[in-house]
C-alpha cells in the first residue's frame, strides 16, 4: 500500500531505491545489581569495549578516502573524544562501584545525566550535537553485546538487494556508518530524528545525497525493500509508489542530475546579477577543516565561523588559548588569504557547559532569554579576553573579522569594545603579533538590534543578518518544538520589514552588512532578498552553486516593484501573489 511521510527536508535532490532499515542498538538494556566480587569484572568489560569502539574509529578514519567530507573526519574525531570524556567514563565506572549497577545500565543511566544538559539549548546545532553521544553510547552496548555495527553488517554483503540502489532508513544514523556504506548502491537517507544541522544532515549535504530528516515513524513504517522515493528538495518520503508517480519522480531524478552538471561549470564564473552588480557567496562553517570545503565550493569567504565547537569538546574546562589560536590560524590558513569572519562563543544559559558550571544556567526560567551570547562573555571576561587573543592572533596569519552575537544595547557594544581593545593591550605587552585594524562587527538576530540600528551602524565596521534567530524571537517561535514549528516563517511580513531595514539603513550608512541565516541559502528567497539591497550571503557551501544561479539570471532594476509589492503586502495571499511576481521577474 503506497503511503506518504513528511520530514524535514536537509540535502536537495531526489533517491529512488529500496530500503533498507538499521534497528538502533537496544537502549532498553538489562538492569541488574552486581555482587562487590564482580565489580572488577565488570569494570574490566567496560574497558574492554571502549578500546574496541576507540580500535574501531581509528579504522574508520584510516579507511577514509581522499576525498572524503571534512565533517566526516571532524565527527569521528568528536566521538573518540566523548569515548575518552570522564563525564561519559568516569562517571558510568563510579555508577557501577557505588552502585553496583551492571556496566549496561551504568552506561544508559549516564547518558540520561548527560542528554538532559543539551535538552534546554536553544541553538539547534549545538542541541542536536546530543545525539553524537547517543551514538557513542550505541557503539559501546554493541561492543558489550558482542554485535557487529551497522555498517559493517552491510560492508559484508547481508543487504538482500545489493544489486539494487538503496536508501538507509534508521531511527538516527552515525556519521561514521554513513561513510561505511557501499557509495554504489547507496543513494539516500531516512531518519527519525534529526534537523537541519544534525550531523546526518551536515554529512548528506558535504556528500551531495538526498535525505530527509525528522521523519517521525519512518523506521517502524517501512519495511525492509520497500521501494522508496525520497524527496530532499521538500522532506517527502513515498513508500512503495503508484507507477505513475515513479515515472514522474525518475524524470524528476534525471532532470536534477543534468542541472547539478551544469552548475558545476559556474564554479569559476564571476557572481553577478544581468546588470552587472557584484555579489559575493560566502560560505558557513562549524570545524576549521570545512574552510577547504568553503574554498572548493568557491565562496570569496567565510561569512560565519561558529567558534561553539571548541567549547563543546571540553566539559571539564574551557579551550585554552593556544587550542583556540590553532583552530582559528588553521581555518585562516585554509582560506588561503581571503576573509574569515569568527563569531565569538555563543553558549550560556541555553547551551550549558559542564566546564562553565551550569548547575546556575539549567534552572533559568526561561534559558533563550538569559545569560546567553554576548551577556555570557560579558559576565566571563577571563574567557572572553582569552577567545579574544586567540582570534586577534589568528589575524596575523589572513584577513580576519570578529562577530559579536545577540548585541542588544549600547553599553553592551562599549563593553565589548573594550576588551577587544584590552586584549589587543595584552597582545602588544606580550610581543604577540596581529592585526591591529580587524574590523569588528555585530550579529542583527533580534527585534531590539534591528529597531535600534543606529546604535550598531554607529560604532561597528559591519552588520550581520542572523535570521534564523531573527525569526525566531520575532515570531516567538521555537522551531525545535514540533507544536509550533509550523509557525515559523521566514515570509512573515514583521521578519521582511526588519531584514530590509536593516538593509536599507546600513547601505544609507555605508555599512556593509550580509545574511548568514537559512535565508541566504533557499534559492526561492534569493531574488527577494536581492532586491532588498543584499549584496553578500552566506551559507553552506553546498548550497553556493544553486544560489549563484538564481544571482546570474537576476536584474536588479527589474527586482524593485515586485519586492516593493511584497513589503507592501501583509495578508498571506497578497505575500504569495508578490512573490510569485519576484521570482518571475
Amino acid at each position: 500500500m503506497s503511503f506518504t511521510l513528511h520530514g524535514i527536508p536537509v540535502s536537495r535532490g531526489i533517491a529512488i531505491g529500496r530500503a533498507y532499515l538499521i534497528a538502533p542498538a537496544a537502549l532498553d538494556v538489562d538492569h541488574y545489581l552486581i555482587e562487590h566480587p564482580q565489580i572488577e569484572g565488570e569494570l574490566e568489560r567496560f574497558r574492554a569495549a571502549l578500546k574496541a569502539v576507540h580500535n574501531e574509529l581509528e579504522l574508520l578514519r584510516e579507511d577514509l578516502a581522499a576525498d572524503a567530507p571534512s565533517e566526516v573526519g571532524a565527527f569521528i574525531s568528536v566521538h573518540t573524544m566523548i569515548l575518552n570524556d570522564a563525564m561519559l567514563v568516569q562517571e558510568t565506572m563510579d555508577l557501577v562501584r557505588t552502585r553496583r549497577y551492571n556496566v549496561e545500565w551504568a552506561l544508559t543511566e549516564q547518558l540520561e545525566r548527560l542528554s538532559r544538559h543539551f535538552d534546554d539549548i536553544e541553538d539547534e546545532y549545538l542541541r542536536e550535537r546530543k545525539a553524537d553521544i547517543h551514538q557513542v553510547v550505541e557503539r559501546v552496548l554493541k561492543a558489550l553485546a558482542g554485535a557487529p555495527s551497522a555498517a559493517a553488517l552491510l560492508s559484508n554483503g547481508v543487504h538482500p538487494h545489493a544489486s539494487d540502489e538503496m536508501i538507509v532508513v534508521a531511527h538516527d544514523i552515525s556519521p561514521a556508518d554513513m561513510m561505511q556504506f557501499k557509495t554504489q548502491t547507496f543513494q539516500g537517507f531516512v531518519t527519525d530524528l534529526g534537523g537541519r544541522t544534525s550531523h546526518t544532515a551536515i554529512v548528506a549535504r558535504s556528500l551531495g545525497i538526498p535525505a530527509a530528516v525528522g521523519v517521525q515513524q519512518a523506521s517502524t513504517l517501512i519495511r525492509q525493500d520497500d521501494l522508496i522515493i525520497v524527496d530532499g528538495d521538500q522532506g517527502i518520503v513515498i513508500v512503495d509508489p503508484a507507477p505513475i508517480v515513479l515515472e514522474e519522480y525518475t524524470y524528476r531524478q534525471s532532470e536534477k542530475a543534468l542541472e547539478q552538471r551544469k552548475l558545476q561549470r559556474l564554479k569559476f564564473t564571476p557572481t553577478q546579477t544581468l546588470c552587472g552588480t557584484k555579489i559575493d557567496l560566502c560560505a558557513n562553517i562549524e570545524l576549521p577543516d570545512d574552510a577547504q570545503a568553503a574554498v572548493e565550493s568557491g565562496a570569496v569567504g567565510v561569512g560565519l565561523f561558529r567558534t561553539e565547537f571548541l567549547f563543546m569538546n571540553h566539559r571539564d574546562r574551557l579551550p585554552e588559548e593556544e587550542e583556540q589560536f590553532a583552530a582559528y590560524k588553521r581555518a585562516v590558513e585554509l582560506m588561503n588569504g581571503l576573509p574569515v569572519t569568527i563569531r565569538t562563543i555563543d553558549v550560556g544559559a541555553d547551551k550549558p557547559l559542564d566546564s562553565i558550571g551550569s548547575e546556575g544556567y539549567e534552572t533559568a526560567p526561561n534559558p533563550a532569554l538569559g545569560l546567553r551570547a554576548i551577556r555570557w562573555s560579558l559576565s566571563e571576561p577571563h574567557m572572553f579576553l582569552t577567545q579574544l587573543r586567540a582570534i586577534l592572533r589568528a589575524s596575523a596569519f589572513g584577513q580576519v573579522k570578529i562577530l559579536v552575537p545577540m548585541l542588544a544595547h549600547a553599553q553592551e557594544i562599549d563593553q565589548t569594545l573594550d576588551l577587544i581593545r584590552e586584549a589587543k593591550r595584552q597582545l602588544d605587552d606580550a610581543g604577540l603579533p596581529y592585526d591591529p585594524n580587524v574590523r569588528i562587527g555585530a550579529m542583527i538576530e533580534i527585534p531590539a538590534a534591528a529597531i535600534a540600528l543606529p546604535l550598531f551602524l554607529k560604532r561597528l565596521d559591519f552588520l550581520s543578518i542572523g535570521t534564523n534567530d531573527l525569526i525566531q524571537y520575532t515570531l516567538a517561535i521555537d522551531r525545535a518544538d514540533n507544536s509550533v514549528a509550523h509557525l515559523y516563517d521566514p515570509l512573515h511580513p514583521a521578519v521582511l520589514h526588519l531584514i530590509a531595514f536593516t538593509l536599507r539603513e546600513a547601505k544609507r550608512a555605508g555599512v556593509p552588512v550580509s545574511i548568514c541565516g537559512e535565508m541566504a541559502g533557499d534559492p526561492q528567497l534569493t531574488r527577494l532578498l536581492l532586491g532588498m539591497g543584499l549584496t553578500e550571503f552566506s551559507m553552506h557551501p553546498s548550497q553556493l552553486l544553486v544560489v549563484k544561479q538564481e544571482i546570474l539570471r537576476s536584474h536588479l532594476k527589474t527586482l524593485e516593484k515586485p519586492v516593493a509589492d511584497v513589503l507592501a503586502s501583509f495578508e498571506p495571499e497578497e505575500v504569495q501573489a508578490a512573490l510569485k511576481r519576484v521570482t518571475e521577474a
